[in-house]
């Protein structure tokens, strides 16, 4: 039995989380000031978190009446700068030449290479504006909310956060259900719905890339609405949260989306809240009554110069007063009405307490639970009956920015501590994957999943030169490789202004490889370009004009997937540093992206210190995947320089 933590430790545990998020806090106000005073002429837009000198091109009035502006550089053909301004994240849009002026808070709601649509609830001030990652204050204001509430739990509730902390065991079932299942599920897959049903507290789904977690996470929702309860499905991310309300609407009926509606795939708005509030009688009667509430208020805007008139108007702005207060009542029981009739609702651990009220659910499921630090999410753990947590802990940790609260543990998530906690006893693991080719899959399972994973007989031989139209060499027949960079005189460096490093002969490599691979007869929007270094992936996004390529860092391809993946590592010295690198977690993701051809492109001299890389360098011999930069009669390196 694991020891049970004591109350001053459960104390202290609860301070710990507290701390962490005032570093936080601290942490991103700091670099939105720096982004900021960056001096005249600097590369503000270096970080990924402003971008700078754009003007709006388009606008249209979304939902709830809000602005939607769509942003380009002012040289209209202008790609934007590579950047973490992704779907849903906050951002604040100001006067780019007004260092003052403290801008608007949006949301993106869209994005392309050339261009980036915010959600505004007003019309910016300006001509040419900066659009600027924004710090969250709203989502750690309520989780410190939550922390305060989970501290003060008495009786029932408490002994589910007693659990999670420590001091009792997790319970199941002795007896695993009899389920009849909708999908058509692999054994384990099967055993992971069964085990999680059969949790009286809590229980943990290991997913490890290419698994099917979310089929298997949706099977575990349609069971249990089918068994009555109602379930709250929450995830980090807007796009997992979606991914999973995608295959939730296919087979369980009554599924709400909660959320900003410019944070939601714009396929799937039909299922969030404001839409279904929308499509309300109720809804629709408020509607009318603010209308005539509006021309009450414009009437009483143009009074007589009499008495009378003033007195009239003073009439007309209290009758507007009250069809408003009785229109934002018949839209509340809309609202209560939508979310009562729903079996499941889906949002972000960062609930709207104020929409969601005081309601509890039967189950609560988190997914990628791993990315969530343990102070995001105890919002969904209070309102929970038992737990379901989905996710891979040898894939991306939380993202942090404050480095002390990283180096106290911050990037530990909850459902990483409980595994490391309780063993196999609460979990289960997917094995069979339906990504990657065996050759791919076979060194990730060896280094993080005891030798575990299967390929499934559709994915296990797969190559490139399978697919029609590609033409069948060794490049589109060899499915994974490692292209040896060592003596080449590759070395890295510090991008100018910077403090990202980028390794621009790797980065001649990967645009020869690219060519190489259309050369053959793939699409730009099957070939992805990973980097551990935002330098790296600026600098070949400035290379690369290749419709449909994605060149990204290793958290922008998390949970993705495409036919080619090249890898470039970038790090190439003599002292053998590898810097973030050594956190393998995030190799893991980039190394399990590809389903049929991975070229992964480093310096086994700097690599080879690492008994992990050390261990990858030997798995692509024993495949006979390794090459170097010499073998100009395969990869006609010379002929595609530049």
């Amino acid at each position: 039995m694991t020891p049970p933590i004591h109350l001053s430790t459960a104390d202290q545990y609860y301070d710990r989380l507290l701390r962490w998020l005032d570093l936080e806090s601290d942490a991103e106000r700091a670099r939105l000031v720096e982004r900021r005073n960056l001096r005249k002429g600097a590369d503000v837009e270096r970080t990924g978190e402003t971008i700078v000198d754009v003007v709006v091109t388009d606008h249209r009035i979304g939902l709830g009446g809000r602005y939607l502006l769509s942003f380009r550089k002012r040289r209209s053909d202008a790609m934007l700068p590579w950047n973490r301004l992704k779907v849903g994240s906050p951002v604040v849009v100001a006067d780019n030449g007004d260092l003052r002026d403290e801008g608007l808070p949006g949301v993106v709601s869209r994005r392309t290479s050339h261009q980036i649509e915010v959600a505004l609830e007003s019309w910016p001030e300006g001509e040419r504006f900066r659009i600027d990652l924004s710090p969250d204050e709203t989502t750690r204001r309520r989780q410190r909310a939550a922390i305060g509430q989970a501290r003060g739990l008495h009786a029932a509730p408490r002994r589910l956060r007693d659990r999670l902390l420590g001091f009792d065991d997790p319970r199941f079932e002795e007896k695993l259900p009899t389920i009849r299942f909708l999908a058509e599920l692999n054994p384990p897959q099967q055993e992971a719905v069964r085990f999680a049903l059969s949790a009286k507290d809590f229980a943990v789904i290991h997913g490890p890339p290419g698994t099917g977690k979310t089929t298997t996470l949706a099977e575990v929702i349609y069971q249990a609405v089918q068994a009555g309860e109602k379930v709250l499905a929450c995830a980090s991310s807007n796009t997992a949260v979606d991914n999973l309300l995608e295959r939730l609407i296919r087979t369980t009926p009554g599924v709400v989306r909660v959320g900003h509606p410019a944070r939601v795939f714009e396929s799937l708005r039909e299922h969030t809240l404001d839409e279904q509030v929308g499509d309300h009688p109720s809804s629709r009667i408020a509607a009318d009554l603010m209308k005539q509430a509006e021309s009450l208020v414009r009437q009483a805007s143009k009074p007589g110069r009499s008495g009378e008139a003033w007195r009239r108007a003073g009439q007309m702005r209290a009758e507007a007063r009250a069809l408003q207060n009785q229109a934002r009542s018949l839209e509340r029981q809309a609202i209560r009405y939508v979310l009562d009739s729903a079996d499941v609702i889906c949002t972000t651990t960062t609930i709207d307490d104020e929409l969601l009220g005081d309601r509890e659910f039967d189950l609560v499921v988190i997914d990628e639970a791993c990315q969530s630090t343990e102070a995001s999410v105890w919002q969904a753990v209070l309102r929970a009956k038992r737990l379901i947590f989905a996710g891979d802990h040898f894939q991306l940790p939380p993202t942090v920015l404050s480095d002390v609260a990283a180096r106290e543990g911050m990037r530990d998530s909850l459902m990483h501590r409980l595994v490391e906690r309780f063993g196999h006893n609460v979990y289960r693991r997917l094995t069979v994957q339906y990504r990657m080719n065996d050759q791919i899959m076979r060194f990730s399972s060896e280094q993080f999943y005891d030798h575990s994973l299967v390929a499934d007989i559709s994915v296990r031989n797969h190559l490139l030169s399978d697919l029609p139209g590609i033409t069948d060499l060794e490049i589109t027949h060899t499915p994974a490789i490692f292209i040896d960079t060592a003596g080449a005189g590759y070395d890295e460096e510090l991008e100018p202004d910077g403090l990202s490093k980028r390794n621009p002969q790797e980065a001649n490599v990967v645009v020869a490889l690219v060519r190489k691979l259309t050369t053959e007869g793939l699409t730009g929007d099957q070939i992805a370009i990973i980097a551990p270094y935002a330098a790296q992936v600026r600098m070949l996004r400035s290379r690369l004009n290749l419709e449909g390529l994605e060149v990204d860092t290793v958290d922008g391809f998390q949970g993705r997937e495409k036919e080619a993946v090249i890898v470039t590592l970038v790090r190439s010295n003599e002292r053998g540093e590898i810097g973030f690198l050594a956190d393998t977690r995030r190799t893991n993701v980039a190394l399990t992206r590809a389903r049929r051809c991975l070229i992964v492109i480093g310096d086994s001299a700097t690599l080879g210190g690492d008994p992990f890389y050390a261990a990858m360098l030997q798995y692509f011999e024993s495949i006979n995947g390794y090459r170097t930069v010499w073998d100009e009669s395969v990869w006609q390196f010379d002929h595609c320089m530049e």
